[in-house]
């Protein structure tokens, strides 16, 4: 990928194997059948939001699109698939030029979505769209779930800051990841220096307990970092005495210390009295950042404290309970022969259990009302009704294999918050409910 549009300093390697082998040997019988250049739109969505969210965030878009362009499979992928005799020689021969040629439309990233949205649309023989299943939901499902929890953080913290601190409690890459989707959400910066290095994401970090132990009093270490690192510097404040120690951070940074951090016990009772003691001090700019296995719930309990930020690991990092959106990769339409003007036939899965699915190249567009609030999500097929044609919120993503639509993470990040900001005030409530905006389904095919 060229990546100098956007200043990124990384190119993502081959993504051909970020993939399940029944994709592959799908692949091998159509090419058999002669059904594989049939022209398909497969669909990106979920039959549900998880428990008790009230919308959902799309997010890892950009990722994609760096995924689909990198799908290649080059004579080291190749001769592994070989070697373990995953599909035959025809079918090698084939993935060695493998390009993905087709278009993809989605919801710009960034945006809020809900049962049924078509987040995305892959279009294109039956061949080169079914390979990009699992990665694709392997990246919207996770980027999309993170993005989520930290939306619903960051409403809860208002106009304080949050800083992304998870990278040690996930997988080293699906860390750089979370730090991405949490900067979509809401989230201000992160600790991880490969998200900051990769995404330009702004970093943040001073030192942790290990510091304070290492040297012969809680006073040395402060002076070491304040010496190293400016008064402005945030001193960890709870290794020993909250008290002691924030005492001893203002006599040895003084009046204009940056922030101290506290990352156990009460922190509501411990941040009055911390802000209490500062103030007293004469420390009054200086500010007060907790930690501590924060999720959005505790972030809305501290909102009457004297809280300046906050820094999240696990519970972001997890989704919030959530680590998954379900999203899942359907075959929607289908051409009836593999000739260039086959009409397209909706097609759908049938069965019980809820796991139904609906035919049919869809549109979706959100309803609203005069006061420009969004009151539904209208989802359909064939004609896109007047009133909707200008809300209409499928952008195209990819045109003919190239990409067309990456852009820069900020403008990601202000999306969102546009987009929270146009659903109902419910939607930001963090007691358990029903999505806030209801589906509705219009000019379905029949028998759906």
């Amino acid at each position: 990928m060229d990546t100098a549009d956007l200043g990124l300093p990384v190119n993502v390697p081959s993504t051909a194997l970020f993939t399940d082998q029944y994709e592959l040997t799908m692949l091998q019988a159509a090419l058999k059948a002669g059904t594989a250049e049939r022209h398909s739109v497969f669909e990106v969505f979920t039959r549900r939001l998880p428990h008790g969210r009230r919308y959902g965030v799309v997010a890892g878009t950009g990722r994609v699109l760096d995924a689909v362009e990198n799908f290649r499979f080059d004579e080291g992928l190749l001769r592994f698939l070989r070697e373990k005799d995953v599909v035959d020689e025809e079918t090698l021969d084939w993935l060695a030029g493998y390009r993905f040629s087709g278009d993809v439309w989605g919801y710009p990233e960034g945006e809020v979505y809900f049962p049924g949205s078509p987040v995305m649309r892959v279009e294109g023989s039956f061949a080169e769209c079914v390979l990009l299943e699992t990665v694709i939901l392997s990246i919207l499902n996770h980027d999309s779930a993170i993005a989520a929890a930290a939306s619903r953080m960051s409403s809860a913290a208002g106009d304080r800051p949050l800083i992304e601190m998870g990278a040690r409690r996930t997988h080293e890459l699906a860390a750089v990841a979370a730090s991405r989707a949490a900067y979509i959400g809401g989230f201000s910066s992160t600790s991880d220096l490969a998200a900051g290095f990769r995404y330009n994401i702004p970093t943040v970090g001073t030192s942790a307990h290990a510091f304070t132990l290492l040297h012969d009093t809680e006073r040395d270490a402060f002076r070491a970092q304040v010496d190293s690192l400016g008064a402005g510097t945030t001193l960890l404040v709870d290794t020993y005495d909250v008290t002691e120690a924030v005492r001893a951070a203002v006599e040895v940074a003084g009046p204009g210390l940056g922030a101290v951090r506290i990352d156990s016990g009460d922190l509501l009772l411990v941040a009055h009295r911390v802000r209490q003691q500062l103030d007293e001090l004469g420390a009054r700019d200086t500010k007060i950042v907790v930690t501590s296995d924060l999720d959005e719930y505790a972030i809305a309990s501290l909102a009457a404290a004297p809280v300046d930020a906050y820094g999240v690991g696990t519970q972001l990092v997890t989704g919030s309970g959530h680590p998954t959106c379900s999203m899942v990769y359907k075959l929607v339409a289908r051409a009836e022969s593999a000739g260039p003007e086959a009409p397209l036939v909706p097609v759908a899965k049938k069965s019980t259990g809820g796991k139904t699915s609906i035919g049919g190249r869809k549109w979706a567009a959100r309803r609203r009302d005069a006061d420009g609030v969004a009151e539904a999500e209208v989802i359909g097929t064939g004609e896109v009704p007047p009133e909707l044609a200008d809300r209409q919120l499928t952008v195209p993503l990819v045109r003919g294999g190239e990409v067309v639509a990456r852009e820069p993470l900020d403008v990601v990040r202000d999306r969102h918050a546009a987009a929270r900001a146009g659903l109902p005030l419910s939607a930001t409530q963090l007691s358990r409910g029903e999505p806030v905006l209801p589906t509705e389904y219009v000019h379905l095919p029949s028998g759906s």
